[in-house]
C-alpha cells in the first residue's frame, strides 16, 4: 500500500469526527472512533504526516468545514553520538517549516493562526534514562533551556520569512510521580523541584510588548540550522522586546553537541533609544551550571534519591530563576559579559 493511500485510509475517521464536531452533532457510541484509528499528525516534514495534513486541508477547503486555527506537532531527534548527546534541532525546524509551507498552499487558510501543540526536542516524554534512553539526559541540565530559546527564536524567524501567523508553541511535558530524581523524563520539575528548563519559560514570560530588531555577529541563519544543524560554530543570538520604559533581551550560546565549549564574549549595544532613556539600570538573570539549576545543585549533594528536608529546601530554591548579579547601573549604551556554552541570559534594561 502506498504512503498516499495509507494517509487517505486513516484520514476518513478523522474527517467524520471533525465534521460532526464542527457541526455540533453528537456521535452515537456505535460510531465512536477509537484512538488507534486517528492518524498521526506529528512531523509534517515526513511523507505520511505531511500527506495527512495536506489532505485534511483539502477536505476542509472542498466541503467548507470551518477552521479557526491549524495545529500540528514538530519534533527534533536527539541521538547518543560518540558518548555524548547530539540534538536534532534541524529536524524540529524542518517540521515547523514544512507545516507552514503546506498551509500556505491553501489561500483560504494561509493566514489562520498556527499553534504548535507539541514543539519538543523529541517524541517520547515517557522515555527515561533508567529505561535506556541515554540521549534524553539533555532534559535535566542546561541543554534543554538553551535549545528551547534557540527554537523559539528560529520559529519566529520562519514565521517572518514565510509570512505565517504563528500563534504559539507548547511543550508536551508531563508529571511522573514517584519516579527517581532527574531520571530524564520530559518534565518541567522532578519530585516537586523545578528543572532548569522551566526557567527559560519564566524568562520568555518577561518578553512582553513589541519585538525589537536584533543583530548578532554570532548568529547562525535559520536556513543553515535547518540544513546542517548547529554542528560547527555555536548559535550566539538573542530575542528582544520593548514594553514602555523597559527593553528585555534573552540571549543564548547554543550548540547541538552537549560537550564543553568556550564561553562567548558578548558586547550588548543598545541603539535608537528614546531621548528619555538617560539613566539605565539592568537586571541580569542567568541559566547556567551554577545559576537557576537544581540539577547541578542535586549532583553537588551527591545525587540523593531521598533528600533530607534541608536538602529539599535548598533544591527548591536552586530551581527558581536566579539573577547573575544585583541590579546594575549602565554607563553609556553598552554592556559586556560572557555567555557559557549551553546557557541563557535575560537582561531587563529600565529607564
Amino acid at each position: 500500500m502506498s504512503q498516499q493511500s495509507f494517509a487517505k485510509l486513516r484520514l476518513e475517521p478523522a474527517r467524520h469526527l471533525f465534521t460532526a464536531f464542527a457541526s455540533g452533532k453528537t456521535l452515537a457510541k456505535s460510531r465512536s472512533i477509537e484512538t488507534r484509528l486517528v492518524p498521526a499528525t506529528t512531523s509534517p516534514s515526513g511523507a505520511k504526516a505531511g500527506a495527512y495534513l495536506r489532505q485534511f486541508l483539502e477536505f476542509c477547503d472542498k466541503t467548507g468545514a470551518p477552521l479557526d486555527f491549524v495545529t500540528y506537532h514538530a519534533k527534533g531527534r536527539p541521538t547518543n553520538t560518540e558518548g555524548h548527546v547530539q540534538m536534532g534541532l534541524n529536524k524540529n525546524l524542518r517540521d515547523v517549516s514544512e507545516g507552514m509551507k503546506i498551509l500556505a498552499g491553501f489561500p483560504k487558510f494561509a493566514k489562520l493562526p498556527i499553534i504548535l501543540s507539541e514543539a519538543d526536542p523529541e517524541g517520547c516524554a515517557a522515555c527515561s534514562l533508567s529505561m535506556g534512553y541515554k540521549q534524553n539526559g539533555y532534559r535535566n541540565g542546561t541543554m534543554y533551556p538553551t535549545y528551547t530559546a534557540t527554537l523559539m527564536n528560529s520559529i519566529i524567524n520562519l514565521a517572518d520569512e514565510q509570512k505565517a501567523n504563528m500563534e504559539g508553541m507548547l511543550t508536551w511535558a508531563f508529571e511522573f510521580e514517584g519516579k527517581p530524581w532527574f531520571d530524564g523524563f520530559r518534565t518541567l520539575a522532578t519530585n516537586g523541584v523545578d528543572k532548569p528548563v522551566l526557567n527559560v519559560f519564566r524568562m520568555a514570560r518577561k518578553l512582553s510588548g513589541e519585538r525589537v530588531a536584533v543583530q548578532s555577529s554570532g548568529a547562525i541563519p535559520t536556513s543553515r540550522i535547518i540544513a546542517e544543524g548547529v554542528r560547527s560554530a555555536p548559535d550566539v543570538n538573542a530575542l528582544a522586546t520593548r514594553d514602555g520604559n523597559t527593553i528585555t533581551v534573552m540571549a543564548w550560546n547554543y550548540h547541538d553537541d552537549d560537550l564543553p565549549g568556550p564561553d562567548a564574549p558578548v558586547r550588548l549595544t543598545l541603539a535608537n533609544l528614546p531621548s528619555s532613556a538617560k539613566s539605565l539600570t539592568i537586571d541580569h538573570y542567568r541559566i547556567d551550571r551554577t545559576h537557576s539549576n537544581s540539577y547541578t545543585a542535586w549532583q553537588k549533594m551527591g545525587s540523593p534519591q531521598q533528600p533530607t528536608a534541608d536538602q529539599f529546601k535548598k533544591l527548591e530554591a536552586s530551581g527558581k530563576l536566579e539573577k547573575l548579579t544585583g541590579t546594575q547601573t549602565l554607563r553609556g549604551k553598552e554592556l559586556e559579559f560572557t555567555l557559557p556554552r549551553q546557557s541563557v541570559s535575560l537582561l531587563q534594561i529600565h529607564w
